[in-house]
C-alpha cells in the first residue's frame, strides 16, 4: 500500500465523527453479543467463587496495565496529525518510534510491578494460591498485548474501519474459545490462557495493521531521534505526563471498586459486583467509542476550523453523549435484572440492585465524553487530570463510607463519583470555551 494512499478525504467535523462512531459501533456490536454469550458461559461454569477469582485477576492485571502503559495513542493523535495532513513521514516516524520505545519501557517495568503484586500481596486480594503463578503471567500477556501506538496511528489516519476489523478477533476468538474449555472442562486457568492468547493476537496484528499503512514512517532508520523528537513538538514531554496520570486515575477508578470488594467483602462478592459491572460498562462503552472517534476529529479541526464551527462541532457531540447518558439509566432500570438472569443465572439476580447505580454512573461518563478530547485539543490537559483526581478522592471516601452495606454500596460511591466528575467538567468546559471564542475573536 502507498503511504500517500493512507489519507483519505475528510468529510465535516460531526459527519466524521458519526462515521467513525457508525464503525465503532458495528464492531462492538458484534463484540457485545459475543461478549454476552461469553460472559454466560465464563459465569455459569465457573460459578460465583471462582468467578470471583478470575474477575479480581482480570482487574488486577487492568489496573497494572494502566500504571504501566502510557495511552501512547493519544500523543500520537495529538502531535501526529499535523505531519500526517502535511506527509510528513520523516517526522511522523520518528513521533512513532519515541512512542513505541516508551511502550516497550512500560510493558518492562509493568512485569516488574506485576510479580511484586501477585507474589507479594495476593493474599490481601483472597486469591487462591493455585492462581498466583497464571495470574502473573497473565498480566505480563496484557502488559506486552496493550500498547497503544499502533492504535493511535489507525486513529490520526483515520482508519477506523481497519481497527474494528482487528479489535473483532478479541471477542470472536474469546466466544469460541469458551466453547472449546466448556466441552474440555471449565478451569480459571484455561480461561486466562484463552483471554491472554487473543489479546497477544490483537497486539501483534495492530502492529502489522499500522506499519501497512504508514510503511515509510514505520522505517528503522527513524529510531534514535528521541530528543529532537521531543524539541520538535512542544509541549509533548507535558502533555505526555499529564495524559499518562489521567488515564491512571480513569483506570484506577474503573478497577479500583472491584478490588475494593474483593478485599472487603470476599471473592464471591466480588464476581456478583463484576457481572454488574460488566453489563453497565458494556452499557456505557458508548462514550469510550464516542471518546476515540471525537479525540482526533478534535485535534484536526483545532487547527483546521475557526472558533465558531470548532464552538458548534463541541455543541452537537455534547447533545448525542447527553441523550445517550439517559438511554444508558433507562437500560439498566427495564433490563438490568432480565439480563443478570440470562447471563448468570439465579445466583446473579440480586446484582441488579448493584447494576443501577453502576449504570447511572456509567450514564454521567457518557454525558461527560466530550469534554476531555476538547480540553486536550485545546491544550488544557491537565484540568481533567485535576478532576479525575478529586473524582477519585470521592470515589475513595464514599467506598470506605459505604462499604457496610456490601456491593451496592461500592456502586453508589461509584456513581456519585462521576456525578461529581460530570459537573465540574462541564463547569470548566464552559469557561475553557468561553476563554477560546474570546481569544479567537480579538485576533
Amino acid at each position: 500500500m502507498e503511504t500517500d494512499k493512507t489519507i483519505r478525504p475528510r468529510r465535516s467535523g460531526l459527519a466524521n465523527i458519526l462515521k467513525n462512531v457508525a464503525w465503532l459501533l458495528g464492531g462492538k456490536g458484534f463484540g457485545a453479543v459475543c461478549s454476552i454469550a461469553y460472559l454466560a458461559i465464563l459465569s455459569r461454569s465457573l460459578g460465583l467463587k471462582d468467578f470471583g477469582h478470575f474477575s479480581l485477576i482480570f482487574a488486577t492485571a487492568l489496573a497494572l496495565v494502566a500504571l504501566a502503559s502510557f495511552q501512547t495513542w493519544q500523543t500520537v493523535v495529538k502531535f501526529g496529525a499535523e505531519p500526517v495532513q502535511q506527509k510528513d513521514w520523516t517526522r511522523f516516524g520518528r513521533l512513532i518510534w519515541l512512542c513505541g520505545g516508551i511502550d516497550v519501557a512500560g510493558a518492562i517495568v509493568g512485569c516488574l510491578v506485576a510479580a511484586a503484586v501477585f507474589y507479594g500481596f495476593g493474599g490481601m486480594l483472597e486469591l487462591n494460591p493455585r492462581y498466583i503463578d497464571v495470574a502473573f503471567w497473565f498480566a505480563c500477556a496484557l502488559l506486552w498485548s496493550r500498547m497503544t501506538t499502533p492504535n493511535g496511528i489507525v486513529r490520526v489516519l483515520d482508519r477506523f474501519d481497519l481497527g474494528i476489523y482487528v479489535e473483532a478477533v478479541v471477542p470472536a476468538g474469546r466466544l469460541l474459545a469458551s466453547l472449546v474449555i466448556v466441552i474440555v472442562g471449565p478451569t480459571v486457568e484455561r480461561f486466562l490462557f484463552a483471554w491472554a492468547f487473543f489479546d497477544l493476537l490483537v497486539g501483534l496484528l495492530y502492529w502489522i495493521v499500522a506499519w501497512r499503512l504508514v510503511p515509510e514512517a514505520m522505517q528503522r532508520r527513524h529510531f534514535g531521534f528521541a530528543r529532537d523528537t521531543l524539541k520538535t513538538n512542544k509541549g509533548l514531554p507535558q502533555f505526555f505526563t499529564v495524559t499518562y496520570f489521567s488515564s491512571t486515575l480513569d483506570a484506577l477508578y474503573k478497577q479500583g471498586p472491584l478490588l475494593a470488594v474483593g478485599y472487603f467483602l470476599g471473592t464471591s462478592a466480588a464476581g456478583l459486583y463484576r457481572l454488574a459491572d460488566q453489563l453497565a460498562q458494556g452499557i456505557g462503552k458508548l462514550s469510550g467509542l464516542l471518546a476515540r472517534a471525537i479525540f482526533p476529529e478534535f485535534a484536526v479541526a483545532r487547527t483546521t476550523h475557526s472558533a465558531d464551527l470548532f464552538r458548534r462541532l463541541v455543541r452537537q457531540t455534547t447533545l448525542i453523549a447527553a441523550g445517550g447518558g439517559a438511554v444508558v439509566t433507562l437500560l439498566a432500570v427495564f433490563l438490568g435484572e432480565p439480563l443478570l438472569l440470562l447471563i448468570g443465572g439465579e445466583d446473579y439476580v440480586r446484582g441488579a440492585a448493584i447494576l443501577i447505580p453502576l449504570a447511572i454512573g456509567a450514564s454521567f461518563e457518557l454525558a461527560s465524553v466530550t469534554y476531555e478530547p476538547l480540553l486536550y485539543s485545546t491544550g488544557h490537559a491537565i484540568y481533567p487530570l485535576m478532576i479525575r483526581a478529586l473524582a477519585l478522592v470521592v470515589l475513595t471516601v464514599g467506598i470506605v463510607s459505604l462499604v457496610h452495606l456490601g456491593p451496592i454500596g461500592v456502586g453508589i460511591a461509584v456513581a456519585c463519583g462521576l456525578a461529581v466528575l460530570w459537573i465540574v467538567m462541564s463547569i470548566t468546559v464552559r469557561r475553557v470555551m468561553k476563554n477560546f471564542v474570546r481569544r479567537e475573536s480579538a485576533q
